[in-house]
């Protein structure tokens, strides 16, 4: 994969499931880099993995919910590195539940950790990623765009993920190219606690006839941050094995 090694990018959520995989995927290809995550525990053990294997990784506890946290890890940033390449927004949070029995503080929280941690993201690191002519990557869902009982705030947020995706690539070009994948039924732990017929039914619904890796979903992400996807901006890239084309 060529336009990523020597770079730097940043992975919010990068402590497990497919922020873990891009952190991997990044590292791997050659970039330094920033595991951002509230679970400090996490953020760690895959630093550490990293590390272990020869590659640059570290570790910057946030909550991307916070303004604060995000400017503490721009500063961060700015002093270990100089620069940043990439933003690979991934950080997430799940209420489910019908909207007339969510709980507000529910609803605020999917919203804020799953479309207003871009928001912030993009504004505390624009001057490093403008000044590296960079790009940002966003992980939004199947659920943005498809309507699933259940999953109101989740809904809300990613669909409003990618009409913001959209808007901040026509805002920041040329010197910033912002896209977004779009994962479906990925195998990650959030999908631990699901029971087997209802994973079963969710894999059938794919074409492909399986879930996705969460690996597969970190592909897609480092190949939108590669100079290989140099014409691609506003996008939302479908990582689905199908999913969508069944609905």
């Amino acid at each position: 994969m060529s336009g990523v090694a020597d770079r730097v990018a940043v992975v919010t959520g990068g402590g497990s499931g497919i922020g873990a995989a891009c952190a991997r995927r990044f590292a791997a290809d050659g970039a330094a880099v920033v595991v951002a995550d509230v679970d400090a525990e996490a953020g760690e053990r895959v630093t550490a993995e990293l590390r272990a294997d020869g590659m640059r990784a570290c570790h910057v506890a946030c909550d991307v919910a916070v303004a604060d946290d995000w400017r503490r890890l721009a500063d961060t940033v700015r002093a270990e590195h100089g620069r940043v390449d990439v933003l690979a927004s991934n950080a997430y949070a799940m209420a489910d539940g019908p909207a007339h029995e969510l709980p507000e503080d529910d609803w605020d929280r999917v919203i804020d950790v799953c479309l207003k941690a871009t928001y912030l993201g993009v504004r505390a690191l624009h001057p490093l990623l403008v000044a590296a002519r960079g790009n940002v990557v966003a992980v939004s869902s199947v659920h943005g765009s498809v309507g699933v009982p259940g999953f109101p705030a989740y809904a809300a947020a990613k669909g409003g993920l990618e009409s913001l995706v959209r808007q901040l690539a026509a805002e920041y070009g040329p010197t910033l190219r912002v896209n977004a994948v779009v994962p479906g039924p990925i195998d990650t732990p959030q999908w631990s606690r699901t029971p087997a017929e209802v994973m079963k039914a969710e894999a059938e619904r794919t074409v492909l006839g399986r879930f996705g890796r969460a690996e597969e979903v970190a592909a897609a992400i480092a190949f939108l941050a590669s100079d290989d996807a140099s014409f691609i901006t506003g996008t939302a890239l479908p990582v689905d094995g199908g999913w969508s084309k069944r609905w």
